[in-house]
C-alpha cells in the first residue's frame, strides 16, 4: 500500500553509501535508468514519425536520425552528473536558477507546458494501440456493435465508425492497472523485458530484408549518410530531431530515474573528502555506461524502423496516416515476409506504443508531483505523501491521453504537436545544463574537454533546430489561407 512507503529515493542518508563497482560486469548489473529511458524513447516517434519520414523521403534523412540519437546523450549525461553530485532532480535543480518565478522557477512551468503537449503524443499512442489491436482482433468491436445495436444505437454507430475506440479504452485501463503499483523496480523489470524483445524483433526484420523482394538499396543508404535537407521535408525532419533519440521530456526524466536507482544515495552528500570524490566519479562512470548502453539500444531500434519504412513503404509510395496508419505500417512486414506476419506486427506495434504510454505516465507523474512541491501547491512531510501524489497523477495521465485521442483522432498530427513542444524546450534544458556544468558542478568532477566540446555542439545544433521549428510554425500561422481568411 502507498501509506506504507517509508523509503525516500531522493534522500541521502549516510547509511546508504556504497562503493562503486570496479569491474565492467558488476557495473552492468547496476544500470537501469537508461533502459527505462530507451523504453520511453522507442515509441510514437520511432514507429510513427520516423517510419513515416522514411516512407516519404527514403534514406535522405538517415544522417539526421543518427545525429539526433547520439548528440543529445551528452546533455543527458551532464544532467546525470549534476544529479549524482548534488542529489537534486531536474526540476529541483532548475528551480534554483534565476529569472521570473510563480512559486517555482519559470523553467519549471515551461516544462509543464511542454509536458502538456507531450500528452498529445500519449493520446496518439493510445489510439494507435487501439488501431493495432482492432486489426489483430477485429471480432471484439463487431460483437460490441451487435450488442449495442438495439439498446444503444448511437454508441453502436460510433463503434462501427471507429472500431479502434474500444481497444483504446482497454489500453487506457491496462496502463492504469500496471501503474497502480508502479515502483521503480517494477518499471525497470517490465521495461527491460519489452525493450530487449521488441528491439530483437525489429532488428531481425530489418536484417532479413535482403532476402525479400525489397532488398536494402545500399547506394541510397550511402547517400543518406551525407548531409542533405530537401525543402519539402525540412519541417518534418526538424520535428523528428525533436522527438527521436533523447527528447526534452527524457532529459527531464533521466535524473529522477538515476536518483531512484540510487546513484546519488550511494555517493552520499558532498563533502571535502577524497573518498566522496572517488565515489562520485565511480557512480558517474556507471551512469555513463548506463546512458551509452541505452543509446546503442534506442539507436539500433530507431534505425531499424527507419530502414523498414525507407526500404519497403517508400518504394511503393505508401504514406502512413490517419485511421489507416497502422494498417499501412503493417505493410512493412506483410509485403516483405507474408500475411502471416501481420498479427505479430500489430501486437508488437501495440506493445511498443503501450510501453511508452506506461513509462511516460510514470515519468511525468514524478515531475508533476515535484512541481507541486516546488510551487507550494503540495507539501510532502513524509515519503509516502510524495508516493501517493505520484501514484494518482500517473493514473490520471492515461485518462487525459485517451480523452485527447477521442477528441482529435489523428495520431500523426498529435505526435508532431508533442515533437514541436519538445523541440522548443530542448535549448532551454540544454542551456540550463551548460549553466550547471560551469557554475554549479563541483570542480573536482569536471568532465574531459572532449565532452565539453560535444555538449556545446549539442547546444548549438539543438538551438538551430528549435529556431527553425519556431520560424516554420510562425510562417504557417501567418500565411496559411485557412488561418487568414477563415477558409
Amino acid at each position: 500500500m502507498i501509506e506504507d512507503v517509508e523509503y525516500d529515493p531522493y534522500a541521502l542518508p549516510a547509511d546508504a553509501i556504497q562503493e562503486p563497482p570496479q569491474s565492467l560486469l558488476t557495473a552492468l548489473r547496476k544500470i537501469g535508468p537508461g533502459i527505462i529511458l530507451a523504453g520511453t524513447i522507442v515509441g510514437s516517434g520511432e514507429l510513427l514519425l520516423t517510419t513515416s519520414l522514411g516512407a516519404k523521403h527514403g534514406f535522405v534523412f538517415l544522417w539526421l536520425i543518427l545525429f539526433s540519437c547520439v548528440i543529445k546523450v551528452f546533455v543527458q549525461t551532464e544532467l546525470g552528473r549534476y544529479a549524482i553530485s548534488s542529489g537534486k532532480p531536474t526540476l529541483g535543480a532548475v528551480n534554483e536558477l534565476g529569472g521570473p518565478r510563480l512559486g517555482a522557477n519559470w523553467i519549471c512551468w515551461w516544462w509543464f507546458v511542454m509536458m502538456s503537449t507531450t500528452v498529445f503524443q500519449l493520446g496518439a499512442m493510445t489510439g494507435t494501440v487501439g488501431q493495432s489491436l482492432h486489426l489483430a482482433f477485429p471480432g471484439l468491436s463487431e460483437q460490441l456493435v451487435s450488442l449495442f445495436d438495439t439498446s444503444f444505437p448511437a454508441l453502436a454507430r460510433i463503434v462501427s465508425e471507429r472500431p479502434d475506440y474500444p481497444w483504446a479504452i482497454l489500453t487506457c485501463l491496462t496502463a492504469i492497472l500496471l501503474l497502480w503499483s508502479g515502483s521503480y523496480q517494477r518499471i525497470e523489470s517490465v521495461t527491460t523485458f519489452l525493450v530487449v524483445g521488441l528491439t530483437l524483433v525489429t532488428v531481425t526484420a530489418a536484417m532479413a530484408l535482403p532476402a525479400t523482394r525489397f532488398p536494402i538499396p545500399w547506394n541510397d543508404v550511402a547517400k543518406g549518410l551525407t548531409f542533405g535537407l530537401p525543402a519539402e521535408g525540412i519541417a518534418v525532419a526538424f520535428g523528428v530531431f525533436g522527438i527521436t533519440g533523447v527528447g526534452a521530456a527524457e532529459l527531464f526524466y533521466y535524473p529522477y530515474w538515476c536518483l531512484e536507482k540510487g546513484y546519488a544515495r550511494y555517493t552520499g552528500r558532498s563533502d571535502e573528502s577524497p573518498e566522496w570524490v572517488n565515489r562520485a566519479r565511480g557512480w558517474i562512470r556507471v551512469m555513463y555506461l548506463d546512458a551509452w548502453v541505452s543509446m546503442i539500444v534506442f539507436t539500433i531500434s530507431t534505425v531499424a524502423f527507419y530502414f523498414m519504412g525507407a526500404t519497403v513503404l517508400h518504394s511503393q509510395g505508401l504514406a502512413p496516416q490517419g485511421k489507416d496508419m497502422i494498417l499501412t505500417l503493417s505493410r512493412m512486414f506483410v509485403d516483405s515476409f507474408g500475411t502471416w506476419t501481420q498479427v505479430a506486427f500489430l501486437i508488437g506495434a501495440g506493445a511498443v506504443l503501450f510501453k511508452t504510454l506506461y513509462l511516460s505516465s510514470a515519468g511525468n507523474a514524478r515531475l508533476v508531483a515535484d512541481l507541486m512541491s516546488l510551487a507550494g501547491i503540495a507539501r510532502y512531510r513524509k515519503p509516502h505523501e510524495r508516493a501517493r501524489a505520484i501514484h494518482w497523477i500517473s493514473l490520471l495521465i492515461p485518462v487525459i491521453a485517451l480523452g485527447l485521442f477521442l477528441t482529435f483522432k489523428e495520431p500523426k498530427w498529435m505526435v508532431v504537436v508533442g515533437g514541436f513542444g519538445q523541440a522548443l524546450t530542448l535549448p532551454i534544458i540544454t542551456a540550463s545544463t551548460i549553466y550547471f556544468r560551469y557554475r554549479k558542478l563541483d570542480r573536482r568532477l569536471t568532465p574531459p574537454l572532449l565532452l565539453d566540446i560535444c555538449l556545446w555542439i549539442a547546444f548549438v545544433s539543438i538551438t538551430l533546430v528549435a529556431g527553425y521549428a519556431l520560424r516554420d510554425q510562425i510562417i504557417k500561422f501567418a500565411f496559411t489561407p485557412s488561418v487568414i481568411g477563415g477558409k
